[in-house]
């Protein structure tokens, strides 16, 4: 692929990326449904514990289940 061929696709996918960027609806996000009625937010130390630390709590978990066979196996 030549220069002027890499740079009409780096073009076309610039453009086409801007393009879906803009179009998105996160904007609707903002406004009320009827029927809607959200809880009171997450403190900073539920969000930290709900999405860093239960995922780390669980990968080790998985982890020392996955490694305890091999520990228990002697040479």
């Amino acid at each position: 692929m030549d220069k002027r061929n890499a740079l009409r696709v780096g073009a076309v996918s610039a453009v086409a990326t801007l393009m879906m960027l803009m179009t998105s609806p996160a904007a609707l996000a903002a406004t009320r449904d009827d029927g809607d009625d959200p809880g009171k937010g997450l403190s900073t130390v539920d969000t930290l514990a709900l999405f860093v630390a239960a995922p780390l709590v669980l990968f080790a978990i998985i982890a020392a289940l996955v490694m305890l066979p091999a520990l228990g196996k002697k040479k």
